[in-house]
C-alpha cells in the first residue's frame, strides 16, 4: 500500500468518525433542547394552573396548548411531548367547564392515547394517570366518554408503573374518595405525601401537597362519621 493510499484510507476514517460525532452531537443537542422546552412548559403550567384564575387562566392554557402543539409537531415520536399536550388540554378543559370543555377533553384523550402507542411508561406512566382522571371526571354516555370502570383500570396501571409517585397516588386517592372507599383513599394520599421530591418541579410538588392535605381533611371527616 502506497503512502497516498494509506493517507486516503486514513482520511476516510476521519471523515466517518467526524460525521458520526457530528450526528451524535446533533442528537444530544436536539434531546437537550426538547427537554428544556418541556420543562419550560411544565413550569408555566404550574403558574397557569395554580396562580391564575378566570379569563387569565383560560388565556394561559390556550397559549400553553399552542406551545405544546408546536413541540409535538417538532418531535412527533416523543411520547413525553404528547403526554404534556394531553395534560395541558385536560387542565384547560377543567378550567373552561361546561359543554365547551368536552371537545378539549376529547383532544386530551387523543393526545394521551397517541403517547401510549409510542411509550405507555413515559414520564412514569403519567398518561395512565391523566387518562384515568379524564375517564373519571368527564360525563358518561351520551354526553361524553366518562367511565369509572375504565378510570379505575387506567389509574391502577399508573400505580403499577409508579407505585410511589405523588401524582399517581393523589389521583388514585381522589378516585377512591369519590367512590366512597375512604380507608383506601387515605392510604394512597399518605403515600402521595411521602413521595420523593421531583428536583426539577419543586413548585408543582408544593401545590400538589396542598391539594393532598385538603383532600386528606375531607377523607378524615368521612372516616370519623363512619
Amino acid at each position: 500500500m502506497t503512502f497516498t493510499q494509506s493517507f486516503s484510507k486514513f482520511g476516510a476514517v476521519v471523515l466517518l468518525t467526524a460525521s458520526s460525532l457530528a450526528a451524535t452531537s446533533f442528537t444530544t443537542f436536539a434531546a437537550e433542547n426538547f427537554n428544556t422546552q418541556l420543562l419550560n412548559l411544565q413550569q408555566h403550567w404550574v403558574q397557569v394552573n395554580y396562580q391564575l384564575v378566570d379569563d387569565a387562566q383560560e388565556d394561559g392554557f390556550e397559549n400553553l396548548v399552542t406551545q405544546a402543539q408546536a413541540l409535538v409537531a417538532e418531535n412527533p415520536e416523543n411520547a413525553n411531548g404528547l403526554v404534556w399536550l394531553g395534560i395541558i388540554e385536560s387542565s384547560y378543559a377543567g378550567a373552561k367547564g361546561g359543554i365547551g370543555a368536552l371537545s378539549l377533553a376529547k383532544k386530551a384523550k387523543k393526545a394521551l392515547e397517541e403517547s401510549m402507542k409510542i411509550d405507555d411508561s413515559a414520564l412514569n406512566g403519567s398518561a395512565y394517570t391523566s387518562l384515568g382522571t379524564l375517564y373519571h371526571k368527564v360525563p358518561g354516555w351520551p354526553l361524553g366518554f366518562g367511565d369509572d370502570d375504565t378510570a379505575k383500570e387506567m389509574l391502577e396501571k399508573a400505580m403499577l408503573i409508579n407505585p410511589n409517585g405523588i401524582d399517581s397516588n393523589y389521583f388514585y386517592g381522589e378516585f377512591l374518595f369519590d367512590e366512597k372507599e375512604y380507608t383506601k383513599a387515605k392510604k394512597h394520599l399518605m403515600l402521595a405525601l411521602q413521595a420523593p421530591a421531583r428536583q426539577e418541579r419543586p413548585l408543582a410538588d408544593e401545590f400538589r401537597r396542598v391539594e393532598i392535605n385538603q383532600l386528606m381533611a375531607k377523607v378524615d371527616k368521612k372516616i370519623k362519621r363512619n
